[in-house]
């Protein structure tokens, strides 16, 4: 076995590591307390290619392999899970059904200018009644005249409503038994966005409830055949379980690094607090399992790069990150006391942030259904 990262691979996380220190870090606090959707940051990351790193050249992105993206998501979830989830988003579920199931002209047309990060992508499967169900989705697709009437909505869709939203993949019920993936561009009549909604953490990411009232979509806005929809979106998410996995590893090495440096500097009975057996036996605790937690990202992203299965792989990441990542923020946070309860400490934003990774991309009830099926049971 060999677990040294490649040439190329250590240079996207150093990259990366440095844009989160000196791009994000001094304005995490403030994109937090006001929720402002950082524009600059994403223009920057579109210029480092990091908006398109998995995306193949040919189609404007960076070429950059699985492994190399959960780094660079794991690099800016240390720093701010906003800007994090906006790349996460954008990648794993606004292009990728594009690149996997799209046609050549489609990927053509739509995949340069999202790659490059100059416009956003979404992707809705979320209905008020179809969460952890996905395939209970009420939003129907019909088709007349060349063109789709989509009727319903979505909810806590990312990246919809921003100024520089391309559009959205909806899933949508276009028969009896049939669910199908089409693609509806922002600006569409009778497509309605929400204003932002406003939530616990993840404050300055684009978070929107959309509806669809006889929205007129081109019959060639269908992504691979009719039908087919469910089977898409399963694997999209397959997928996307390994970036959100990558942001609870990232998560908790950024409390931990706070927790970390406080202890260094916090002092109680004469000496730094570090030197006591309760806090010391804590970090180690933390730091033991964010390296496993990190072996179980990376074997799931490498698996990926080699066409091999992943899927068990991807959801028992997602499920172990997801629940240490609630563990080390909320021992981050004890350890930082009264201060840490306060909203101008750092560790009080990653505490917030934090719960969503149990939730998103399948709650970890759904993970363990996952794990169980491909166990056999």
């Amino acid at each position: 076995m060999d677990f040294d990262l490649t040439p190329e691979q250590e240079l996207i996380r150093d990259t990366v590591r440095a844009f989160a220190l000196e791009r994000v870090e001094p304005v995490a606090a403030e994109l937090d307390s006001s929720g402002r959707f950082p524009y600059e940051l994403v223009a920057e990351l579109g210029e480092l290619g990091l908006m398109g790193l998995p995306i193949p050249e040919e189609h404007g992105g960076a070429g950059g392999d699985t492994v190399s993206y959960a780094i660079a998501i794991e690099e800016l979830t240390r720093v701010d899970s906003s800007v994090a989830i906006t790349v996460a988003a954008h990648t794993s579920l606004g292009m990728m059904p594009i690149l996997l199931f799209g046609s050549d002209a489609q990927r053509e047309r739509w995949l340069p200018d999202l790659a490059s990060g100059r416009r956003l992508a979404a992707f809705g499967l979320t209905e008020s009644d179809a969460g952890s169900d996905a395939g209970a989705t009420r939003t129907t697709a019909e088709l007349h005249d060349g063109s789709w009437m989509v009727n319903g909505s979505k909810l806590f869709i990312t990246n919809a409503g921003t100024d520089i939203s391309w559009g959205v993949t909806i899933t949508a019920r276009t028969g009896q038994d049939e669910v199908s993936n089409i693609v509806v561009e922002n600006g569409t009549p009778g497509y309605t966005i929400s204003a932002p909604m406003k939530k616990l953490g993840w404050r300055a990411s684009d978070t929107r409830e959309l509806a669809f009232e006889d929205c007129a979509v081109p019959e060639g806005n269908l992504l691979g055949p009719r039908g087919e929809g469910f089977r898409q979106f399963l694997e999209i998410l397959d997928g996307g379980r390994i970036s959100v996995a990558a942001m609870g590893v990232g998560l908790a090495q950024g409390a931990y690094d706070l927790a970390y440096a406080y202890a260094q500097q916090r002092r109680q009975f004469g000496k730094p607090i570090a030197s006591f057996q309760a806090i010391r036996f804590k970090l180690a605790d933390m730091a033991t399992e964010i390296e496993a937690s990190r072996a179980l990202v990376l074997k799931a992203a490498w698996l990926k790069d080699r066409g091999r299965p992943f899927a068990r792989e991807a959801a028992m990441a997602k499920l172990y990150t997801g629940e240490l990542s609630n563990r080390v923020a909320n021992a981050a946070l004890q350890i930082h006391g009264g201060f840490g309860y306060m909203e101008e400490a750092a560790v009080s934003r990653l505490y917030r942030d934090q719960k969503i990774l149990e939730i998103g991309e399948g709650t970890n009830e759904v993970q363990r259904m996952v794990i169980a099926r491909h166990l056999g049971l």
